[in-house]
């Protein structure tokens, strides 16, 4: 993997959306979104000029927050800061598939369908792992842990910019923590990508230390600092 290739997850949400996530997004001139039961962010250009940010506007919606994910761009005066949260990007370092918890096999994890969506709503809801929208699992392969029958974790991808696939929404009930399933969830997915000739990054807040140690024991290291950003468009 190249510094080329290492480029697109510099604009991750506008390379899935020009390519990999075309058919979720909505477009105005240079600038696109993803539909609203999808997800949250959105996307311009890397020199954006007022028409850029009119039509990001105009997109989205006078009030509406416009989250622009880690898009450095600064927009127009007006535009609200709403939220500002200090993260990291991590990407997978490796030649082969990498390292899995235990026996090296997702045995016992499920992959999650549409049926699965009330349940994943639920748990996303109780354990707060990031935005998420209802359409969320139309972005990649979602899996889960059932006990009982009962969806306790599950892990899924995200944004898809050429080369690479997002690992995202890793989240476990309160009742089934410390028992792995992140790890397991995690590393499965990581294998997938990589046996299908991509390569895993994932994008953690800084003040989680718990995931980002996590993350970092199943091969991902950091690849640059980055800051969440949203603003109310006036």
């Amino acid at each position: 993997m190249t510094d080329e290739d290492e480029r697109a997850l510099d604009d991750p949400v506008g390379r899935s959306l020009a390519g990999r996530h075309a058919h979720l997004a909505r477009r105005r001139g240079r600038t696109a979104t993803y539909r609203e039961d999808v997800a949250a962010f959105s996307a311009v250009p890397a020199d954006p000029g007022a028409e850029d940010w009119a039509d990001l506007a105009r997109l989205l919606g006078p009030g509406a927050v416009a989250d622009m994910f880690s898009c450095p761009a600064v927009p127009p005066p007006g535009w609200e800061p709403v939220f500002g949260v200090d993260g990291r990007q991590m990407v997978w370092h490796g030649g082969g598939a990498p390292d899995l918890p235990h026996d090296g096999q997702d045995t016992g994890l499920v992959e999650l369908g549409a049926d699965s969506v009330p349940e994943m709503l639920d748990l996303v809801a109780r354990t707060k792992p990031g935005p998420f929208r209802p359409r969320a699992r139309e972005l990649g392969t979602y899996l889960g842990v059932r006990v009982d029958g009962v969806l306790v974790a599950m892990a899924g991808e995200r944004l898809r910019p050429p080369g690479w696939a997002e690992i995202s929404a890793v989240c476990t009930a309160p009742e089934a923590r410390g028992q792995g399933h992140a790890a397991r969830l995690v590393g499965a997915l990581a294998a997938r990508i990589v046996a299908r000739g991509e390569r895993p990054f994932l994008h953690v807040i800084e003040t989680n230390t718990g995931a980002i140690a996590l993350y970092e024991r199943l091969g991902f290291r950091t690849r640059k600092q980055v800051t969440f950003r949203g603003f109310r468009i006036p």
